[in-house]
């Protein structure tokens, strides 16, 4: 049961009718520090049952319960909510965690709001503190920031309200080189998350709404200089009463390198195929259709590359014997592999070509397909070591065989070669946007304002540009693009100014 109430007079039974219903906790004190009420949710907040277990003095109550405020600091003494009160301090919200006397953890979080109550004569008569239980509430948030400061994943949180970050993770740190200060408590504008995004204007639509933003590939400025290629996403969330944006991201660098790594490997697997010195073809399986001849294939063929490239052997025809590729197909259904059949080719001229035929079964865009080398009979001055090298170079890892690897043949078939296309390809969309600008004249503090963004900003991706194309100046990266197509928008000259 609560502690007994004292009736001075009649004001003070009126006030117990008023706060016994509340929801809120309730303690009076009297200026003598005697703690004379408190009603039954004050008493469950602090874990008893009656007014003598919570004290019947100020420092009886300071003796039994330990107070810290919400930095983690002890409350000094002198300085707790109640002897505040009773210095006559008025306070609107004190958030404390409370806990037993002599406890480590703390039990309970309270927010406490005090009130002076005055005699007729304007001196204090009744001080009051009234406290709403904040445990669960803050017990949630400790568990969403050690799950949020734990999370591997990079991730920090935006207030909607005026776009300031203001929590981050240390994987955001780590994957981003940045401090915290560097991010929390500046807006968006400050440190654009959203940087190079591939669907920026719908990522700011939905931001301005409070809406989820869906993921979405960003390439980041780094403050150290250069830039992240990361995998975007935004979910609205509630830290406290505070309307927020959880941010998270998926960091493409690993993947980049990958693709690097995967390209040289194609750059080398085509330098492989095209330059084997015998000739060397890849064919669908089904229908024996040439996807890929090398410049070998071509030269003792008497097909052009591009006369090869999509044709069915039967229709070229390819073989002087038109049962050639039924015997090759039966014999790739019994081993999986054919080395050194005698099969005779038919060159473009009609003439018989006697060759040596091996050819082995891979898999290329999902579909069955036949590597195949023919050695010239008639060409004996190569040694059997240098046309088993040149295979193993061709057949080392079948799996290089991506569309990139096929799409950069079928170019250089046509007469395009790499250096005209893959590094335009590989610009991120901010980085090739400001290079169209800058070929067509334009400074950092023009493109910065053409484009909406920092001044910085433009300087990092043109800093970038020169990185990526081996160039040292605005001239040589002008030339580099325009070599590659680039042209950028004719600069018009200015009129000059009326006289």
């Amino acid at each position: 049961m609560p502690g007994s109430f004292p009736s001075r007079n009649a004001r003070y039974r009126y006030l117990q009718q008023i706060v016994s219903g509340v929801s809120d906790g309730v303690i009076l004190i009297e200026t003598d520090e005697t703690i004379i009420w408190a009603n039954e949710t004050a008493l469950e907040m602090h874990g008893v049952r009656t007014l003598a277990d919570l004290g019947t003095t100020v420092p009886d109550y300071c003796g039994r319960f330990e107070l810290r405020y919400r930095n983690g600091h002890r409350t000094a003494g002198g300085h707790t909510p109640i002897e505040r009160v009773m210095a006559g301090e008025t306070f609107n919200e004190v958030v404390v965690d409370v806990a037993r006397k002599g406890e480590k953890a703390a039990r309970w979080t309270h927010r406490i709001r005090s009130l002076v109550l005055t005699d007729d004569d304007g001196r204090r008569d009744l001080l009051v503190l009234i406290l709403d239980d904040e445990t669960e509430r803050y017990h949630a948030e400790e568990r969403f920031e050690r799950a949020f400061n734990a999370n591997p994943a990079p991730a920090l949180i935006l207030r909607l309200r005026d776009l300031t970050h203001i929590r981050v993770n240390q994987g955001f740190l780590d994957m981003t080189g940045c401090r915290e200060d560097q991010v929390v408590g500046r807006s968006i504008y400050e440190v654009d998350i959203l940087e190079g995004a591939a669907r920026r204007e719908l990522a700011i639509e939905r931001l301005q709404e409070g809406r989820t933003v869906p993921q979405m590939e960003a390439t980041m400025q780094l403050p150290q200089g250069g830039e992240r290629c990361v995998i975007v996403a935004g979910q609205p969330i509630d830290v406290g009463d505070t309307r927020c944006m959880l941010f998270t991201f998926a960091d493409l660098e690993g993947r980049r390198q990958a693709e690097a790594e995967l390209r040289r490997s194609e750059q080398r697997f085509e330098l492989a195929f095209r330059m084997a010195p015998v000739p060397t073809a890849i064919m669908v399986w089904k229908g024996w259709h040439v996807l890929l001849a090398n410049d070998a294939f071509a030269r003792e063929s008497g097909h052009a590359t591009d006369e090869l490239v999509g044709q069915d052997a039967h229709a070229l025809p390819l073989w002087a014997d038109p049962q050639s590729t039924a015997v090759l197909d039966r014999l790739l259904r019994k081993d999986g592999r054919v080395s050194n059949l005698a099969l005779p080719l038919q060159t473009r001229g009609g003439d018989r070509l006697d060759c040596l035929v091996s050819a082995e079964l891979v898999e290329i865009r999902d579909q069955s397909c036949v590597l195949l080398v023919a050695q010239n009979v008639a060409d004996r001055q190569r040694s059997k070591l240098e046309v088993a090298d040149a295979i193993a170079a061709v057949m080392h890892d079948t799996s290089w065989f991506t569309d990139a690897v096929l799409d950069k043949l079928a170019r250089r078939s046509a007469g395009v070669t790499d250096e005209q296309t893959s590094s335009l390809a590989e610009l991120p969309p901010r980085a090739r946007e400001i290079l169209d600008l800058v070929c067509e004249g334009l400074d950092d503090g023009t493109i910065a304002e053409r484009l909406a963004v920092a001044r910085n900003t433009v300087r990092n991706h043109v800093a970038s540009l020169y990185r990526r194309t081996g160039v040292d100046s605005r001239a040589k990266l002008i030339i580099w693009a325009r070599e590659r197509g680039v042209m950028g928008a004719p600069v018009r000259p200015r009129p000059r100014p009326r006289r």
